[in-house]
């Protein structure tokens, strides 16, 4: 069963929970393109994320998420209002969600954590997660060091929840490569950045579209928090402080709002402007509805050539 016969959406499609961009506006127009929208939470408070869901729910009658990053301090607010509001699914991030998955799977929510490793995947599916979210180093923002094309099959080895494949998807190829894998389904992020209903400066949008393959780099891996961003004036300031062993704490000076720089002020040399490594693929600004309808039709006639391929192998 793929993700979309599981939600009762268009698409097997995912948009991921990127911060201070998936909105609930930005949510809900994915779930009306037929994937399924995510809010994130990020560093909310309850109050903020209560009137997101409730904002989401307004704008679409159609499933969407909501996202919460475990350590955020308001995380435990967050889940009360979850439970109360019922968004179709949860997916979380940056630490283990297994004291809350009881009481959300008894509501009917489905529970999908984002996973960057076997061990973890085994640790959700124990807690009694409904699914896991695989994402591989290419992806943009904050990243594990096992690529998807490795990660995703040894998960699908080991567990026996489905698997929705994440990091370096943005066409039919990557989301039939996902399919093949043993994904039920993909969640994607940077190729959506590039989508017209898109909350991004933009600058941000052109610097996606005008990217080539070698234009990312992962930051902060010398203090275990490492995330994949363009290569700018800030980067390379960041890496040189890294070579230099600076803390955790000088670090996290130099980065202080930057995310922010990037999405709302479209600052694209000291802002951090996180995008994966398929950004050299996307070239055109489209509707979310393009971009979903594209990469789905393409993947079904790529399964004919994929089949000849196979075929001539006797």
């Amino acid at each position: 069963m793929l993700l979309s016969q599981r939600l009762g959406i268009k698409y097997p499609i995912i948009q991921g929970a990127m911060a201070n961009i998936a909105t609930a506006e930005f949510a809900a127009a994915v779930s009306n393109a037929g994937a399924l929208g995510i809010i994130g939470t990020g560093g909310w408070n309850a109050e903020v994320s209560r009137e997101a869901i409730l904002k989401c729910r307004k704008l679409t009658d159609k499933p969407f998420g909501v996202n919460v990053m475990m350590m955020n301090p308001n995380a435990d607010a967050i889940f009360e209002v979850i439970c109360e509001l019922k968004p179709a699914v949860v997916t979380t991030g940056a630490g283990n969600p297994g004291k809350f998955i009881p009481r959300l799977k008894e509501l009917g929510i489905l529970v999908m954590p984002i996973v960057p490793t076997v061990a973890l995947a085994l640790r959700m599916q124990q807690a009694g997660a409904d699914a896991v979210i695989v994402e591989g180093t290419e992806s943009g923002g904050h990243v594990g060091e096992l690529t998807t094309m490795a990660l995703v099959p040894q998960v699908v080895d080991a567990v026996d929840i489905p698997v929705i494949a994440a990091g370096g998807i943005a066409d039919g190829r990557g989301f039939n490569a996902a399919l093949s894998l043993g994904a039920i389904g993909v969640q994607v992020g940077t190729c959506l950045l590039a989508a017209e209903e898109c909350p991004i400066h933009d600058n941000y949008k052109q610097a996606i579209i005008t990217a080539k393959d070698t234009d990312t780099i992962v930051t902060g891996r010398s203090v275990s928090a490492p995330v994949r961003i363009k290569k700018n004036r800030m980067a390379q300031q960041y890496v040189k402080l890294e070579k230099e062993g600076a803390t955790r704490e000088e670090l996290e000076k130099l980065t202080l709002g930057s995310l922010r720089r990037a999405v709302f002020d479209g600052d694209m040399e000291t802002g951090s402007v996180m995008m994966g490594q398929i950004a050299g693929m996307v070239k055109r600004i489209e509707p979310l509805s393009v971009i979903f309808e594209t990469m789905v039709n393409d993947a079904k006639k790529q399964v004919e050539t994929l089949s000849a391929k196979v075929a001539a192998l006797g």
